[in-house]
């Protein structure tokens, strides 16, 4: 199988896979107890209005029928109204999906940033007071959840140590930036206001460590146990014995073997890292797209619940994909096989 055949093959099967969470997530919208138009109207509505929102929202016909009528909705770029918002999901989504897609990216820059080389100094220095620090860092890392590296960082570094801000995206009293990509940092680069991006900077920070920490973990320790793995083989004592540098030896012939299952591992806590920043975001007040479909779910917002749910579905399969291309890239030897 070529390469081209074996993408299209991985295509198909995440188009597969894209349809078979909608339905799950369509049918277990519905299982939520209470009745959306209900909620959605309060309990002042009467029953006539209430059976008006039902028949608008298509809820009196059989579930058969209510996923055929979304399926072709969203082929025509549809998601239905937001019976929380009252406006198209699709305009939440284009609203909401920039905040959290930032913060995503933070924390996978940040997991990079500190897990990988965290690893490197831990494999490279095995067994030693170095590398005990860097597995304790990995552990606390792994076994604590966001949330609560979220309020851990934000009690010492915004009560204890007031260095960062806890909440929104920017300062009130700052003038945000023409929206471009809707990323602030980006949009605030276009601008030229590199006040404005310091401060959406230091707003992204600790929210962006928190959802990182349990990947900087993971990161870390893979990265220690390939490297040292990979320290142990007969061509790195060769290098050796040919007086090349440290530096050298690390980078171009140990570094490289070393992060590719690495690479793996980062492209799926990327992926996990958009379904991990619900909590974070609500401990921040981030109005972003994980804070918006919690609160789709508390107003039975059924439109608002899929759309969230397949956005983060869709982020997973690419980036899936995304990774098995790195990984080619890297080792052009990896065969691929039926």
């Amino acid at each position: 199988m070529s390469t081209t055949q074996y993408f299209l093959r991985r295509i198909f099967v995440s188009v597969i896979v894209f349809f078979g969470v909608s339905i799950v997530i369509f049918c277990l919208a519905r299982l939520i107890p209470g009745d959306p138009a209900r909620i959605a109207l309060g309990p002042f509505a009467t029953k006539e209005m209430v059976e008006q929102l039902r028949e608008t929202l298509h809820l009196n016909e059989s579930i058969f029928i209510q996923y055929k009528i979304f399926i072709q909705q969203l082929f025509q770029g549809d998601l239905g109204i937001s019976t929380y918002t009252k406006r198209p999901v699709l305009t939440d989504i284009i609203s909401y999906f920039p905040a959290t897609f930032e913060l995503v990216l933070m924390s996978g820059t940040l997991m990079i940033l500190i897990g990988m080389p965290l690893g490197i100094l831990s494999g490279k220095f095995k067994n030693t007071f170095v590398d005990h620090i860097a597995r304790i860092i990995s552990l606390l890392g792994v076994v604590t959840p966001s949330f609560l590296w979220a309020i851990i960082l934000m009690l010492v570094f915004a009560y204890w140590i007031p260095i960062f801000p806890v909440a929104e995206r920017f300062d009130e009293a700052l003038d945000p930036p023409k929206i471009v990509t809707g990323l602030l940092l980006i949009d605030s680069l276009i601008a030229g206001d590199l006040n404005f991006f310091k401060d959406a900077l230091f707003h992204l920070f600790l929210p962006g460590l928190a959802i990182a920490m349990p990947a900087i973990g993971n990161v870390s320790r893979l990265t220690r146990t390939n490297l040292s793995d990979i320290y142990e083989k007969q061509y790195i004592e060769f290098a050796k014995s040919y007086s090349y540098s440290e530096y050298k030896i690390a980078t171009k012939y140990a570094l490289k073997p070393a992060s590719i299952p690495t690479v793996t591992i980062i492209g799926l806590d990327f992926a996990f890292m958009l379904g991990n920043a619900f909590l974070v975001e609500t401990v921040f007040v981030w109005p972003g797209m994980a804070k918006y479909g919690v609160e789709t779910i508390l107003a039975k917002d059924l439109n608002g619940i899929i759309a969230t749910a397949l956005i983060i579905t869709t982020f997973f399969l690419i980036i899936n994909m995304l990774v098995d291309f790195f990984v080619l890239l890297l080792n052009p030897r990896i065969t691929i096989k039926e």
